[in-house]
């Protein structure tokens, strides 16, 4: 069982910047499909960003394509969200999530492990 920890939500005015991590203890990290999901309050569940195990394909919804980058970093167990340009339609509970198995990149059902979350708050 993975155990996924987020930090580096926070407020921040629009147009501003922050960097999410999420780190993975143990020496599966490599192995795992990562991604990144948001949750607003009164809102389904959605895809924001996936990575695949070796860093080489990534896949990013729309409305953030442009302005955020995810990157992982296989020698220190961590995924990064780098997000730019925030406007206040991003404020969300961001989650991070992993799998180890066959995933459709954006298909929320094929993740296995799932962090607590970090909040993101952008005001306008």
């Amino acid at each position: 069982q993975a155990q996924l920890q987020e930090s580096g939500g926070g407020l921040v005015q629009a147009g501003g910047s922050l960097k999410l991590s999420c780190a993975v203890p143990g020496d599966s990290f490599s192995h795992y499909y990562m991604a990144w999901f948001r949750q607003a309050i009164g809102k389904e569940r959605e895809f924001v960003v996936s990575i695949s195990p070796l860093g080489v394909t990534t896949y990013y919804a729309d409305s953030v394509k442009g302005r955020f980058t995810i990157s992982r970093d296989n020698a220190l167990n961590t995924m990064y969200l780098q997000m730019n340009s925030l406007m206040p339609e991003d404020t969300a509970l961001y989650y991070c999530a992993a799998t180890d198995t066959y995933v459709r990149p954006t298909t929320i059902g094929d993740y296995d492990f799932w962090g607590q979350g970090t909040q993101v708050t952008v005001s306008s």
